[in-house]
């Protein structure tokens, strides 16, 4: 995995402060344990100089050395005991004092084995989504404020159910997605007409996906395909060298959200940029979701008959029904 230079910097920034405010607690938990427990804090002095004297013995090598090893053993596990007793009897959990890591693999350290630890990953790929996602409404969406009072509850011939029936299936294939992720995920494909729920829907797969530390790239179709473009068509540099970074991310990261396809410019241009989108990150098996409003006819003549069928195909459809939601809640 290749990382951004400055957001892994961000990344070990923040583990570096969560490992401090670690320690700070640990601090805080000795002067409280300390000052109920008058020999505690002996006890915890006696144990740290018998590793340094037990690191002593090692080195000097002395012909009783492994007795002498024995020795500091057995009396470290008498003084455990006794520490664990002092600490329960005033009160305290027998771990009270034992050190305090957010992650258990690498100790706040950010490293695993020689390798960046999936903590700082996760942090990371928090920072990176942020960045990637541009049109996140506010951060606040929750899959249990979506309000399935705003879509009928009268049968509907068309549909053979409810519009509210409908979109509560599609409420929950949306929650399934984001708790499943990554594993056995489909690509989705969410259509309907504007404002029936399509964006806000997206935006809470990608929140609980980014939480669970996963990259999410979260763009409009315009603003992804503007991307391709300048890397192409640009002649300044830095532009240019910012949008090919934009394009990897979106063919590269954890989970691709393309919303509002349809709404753009269509060139041969972007035709070809959505077909090497979907195609790569097809063949790389990771997942994309795309909003749209076009019908697959729209779709077809829009893009290309074999775009239409290749989306058809490799993705599950969500149908969306119902009335604007923004004009039913001012209305309200």
């Amino acid at each position: 995995m290749s990382y951004n230079g400055r957001l892994l910097a961000d990344a070990r920034a923040e583990l570096e402060r969560i490992r401090q405010e670690n320690e700070k607690e640990h601090s805080l938990r000795e002067q409280l344990a300390y000052s109920k427990v008058e020999q505690l804090g002996l006890l915890d002095a006696r144990l740290r100089s018998q590793m340094t004297e037990l690191v002593r013995v090692t080195v000097a090598r002395r012909p009783d050395m492994m007795q002498r090893i024995r020795e500091i053993e057995e009396e470290n596990l008498e003084l455990q005991a006794r520490r664990a007793e002092m600490l329960t009897e005033a009160g305290f959990p027998m771990d009270y004092l034992d050190d305090i890591y957010s992650c258990e693999k690498c100790h706040d350290s950010g490293v695993f084995e020689g390798k960046p630890c999936s903590c700082l990953q996760k942090i990371y790929n928090r920072l990176l989504t942020a960045e990637l996602s541009p049109i996140m409404l506010d951060g606040n969406e929750d899959f249990a404020n979506f309000d399935l009072s705003f879509y009928p509850a009268e049968y509907d011939f068309t549909l053979s159910a409810s519009p509210r029936d409908v979109m509560r299936l599609v409420l929950d294939r949306c929650r399934s997605f984001a708790e499943d992720f990554p594993k056995d995920v489909p690509n989705l494909l969410l259509r309907g007409g504007t404002g029936l729920g399509k964006t806000y829907l997206s935006a809470c797969i990608a929140k609980v996906v980014a939480e669970k530390g996963y990259s999410v790239c979260y763009d409009s179709a315009a603003f992804a395909f503007e991307a391709f473009e300048k890397q192409k068509f640009s002649r300044d540099p830095e532009e240019s060298e910012r949008s090919a970074a934009k394009v990897s991310r979106m063919l590269d990261c954890d989970l691709m959200i393309l919303d509002d396809l349809g709404t753009e410019m269509v060139t041969s241009l972007t035709v070809s940029a959505l077909y090497t989108l979907i195609n790569t990150r097809l063949i790389s098996r990771r997942p994309i979701i795309i909003s749209t409003n076009c019908s697959n006819e729209e779709l077809a003549k829009k893009y290309s008959p074999q775009i239409c069928s290749r989306i058809l195909g490799e993705f599950k459809i969500l149908p969306f029904c119902g009335s604007d939601i923004r004009l039913l809640k001012k209305s309200r």
